[in-house]
């Protein structure tokens, strides 16, 4: 093994493993950030303004497969009366209102019978109140918050039917949400991080590349730098593994299709994805976007998209 791939491959027991960038790193790494019940208790406090001293009175409730991409809830616990669900996102998602209706749903129903209550009683039964936070540092979010709502799912429109379950959307982009940055170190230490991380793709690194750059650059600033130089290695792995992408690449091949990809193509969803893919290409450079631009916006190697480009011009 030469030392140039050295970097990109890593020692599983007896074996050796390719690296390759997940594309969901920023929210594995929240998840890894705010895993220590002190730093978790120091987030809920500095949103709520909140003075709980004492990390063993919140109790962590994440559970495992609830969400999609078969990955864990990204943060959840019970703190006094309330349960909440923290989550991270890197790509915009409507349906979050959706998701956490099912989380708190089955959250529930454990708890009914973990006291066996009986829901058929004439006692009214307590709950804990929900809250649901979503920590967004994607793309196109210009404002510190935004509530999203079930009730846009339905036909009838906000405030329709019988249900409702909010999300707030809070924006951790660099620049957005300063009071909350400033009474959470570790919220403003990750913002920083990842945003680093995005400076030096847009730059034209490649995801690697930016990593590493980024993990450098926030040592000499003292950023993470408890964490990157004791576990620069599990970190480092940690952001670079990748995850199963066929589930979501197939739900990507019919949200496409019921845009209205073209009838008689060729079965099968990597050509609907892969149409579909062209699709906002040609909509994003209309707009005067950079190819770098796109392809974090898409979440694609520059490559695939200068293809795509090029294919554009050929015509």
């Amino acid at each position: 093994m030469t030392k140039r791939n050295v970097k990109k491959w890593y020692r599983h027991g007896n074996w050796w493993r390719r690296l390759r960038s997940n594309r969901r790193y920023r929210d594995v790494l929240f998840r890894r950030l705010f895993r220590e019940k002190r730093d978790l208790l120091d987030l809920y406090n500095a949103l709520n303004g909140s003075t709980y001293q004492n990390p063993e009175e919140l109790e962590v409730v994440t559970m495992e497969d609830v969400i999609f991409m078969k990955m864990k809830n990204d943060l959840s616990f019970m703190i006094g009366n309330t349960l909440s669900l923290y989550e991270h996102q890197s790509t915009w998602n409507p349906n979050m209102p959706l998701r956490g209706l099912l989380y708190f749903a089955q959250q529930f129903e454990g708890l009914l019978a973990s006291r066996k209550d009986d829901i058929y009683s004439t006692k009214c039964i307590e709950l804990p109140t929900p809250v649901y936070i979503v920590f967004y540092n994607g793309s196109g979010m210009q404002t510190d918050n935004l509530m999203l709502y079930l009730s846009d799912s339905f036909s009838m429109g906000r405030g329709g039917g019988c249900l409702e379950c909010t999300c707030e959307v809070l924006n951790i982009n660099r620049g957005y949400n300063q009071a909350l940055m400033e009474k959470c170190h570790r919220l403003w230490e990750y913002s920083e991080f990842s945003s680093e991380i995005e400076e030096n793709i847009k730059k034209g690194m490649r995801r690697e590349e930016a990593i590493h750059t980024a993990m450098d650059t926030c040592i000499e600033r003292g950023i993470l730098r408890d964490i990157l130089m004791k576990q620069k290695a599990e970190v480092l792995h940690m952001l670079l593994t990748e995850y199963d992408e066929k589930k979501h690449f197939k739900t990507l091949f019919r949200e496409g299709k019921e845009e209205g990809i073209k009838e008689g193509m060729e079965i099968g969803w990597g050509k609907g994805r892969e149409d579909m893919l062209r699709e906002q290409v040609q909509k994003k450079l209309s707009k005067g976007k950079s190819i770098s631009v796109i392809a974090e916006e898409l979440e694609e190697e520059p490559q695939i998209i200068e293809q795509i480009v090029s294919g554009f011009s050929s015509k």
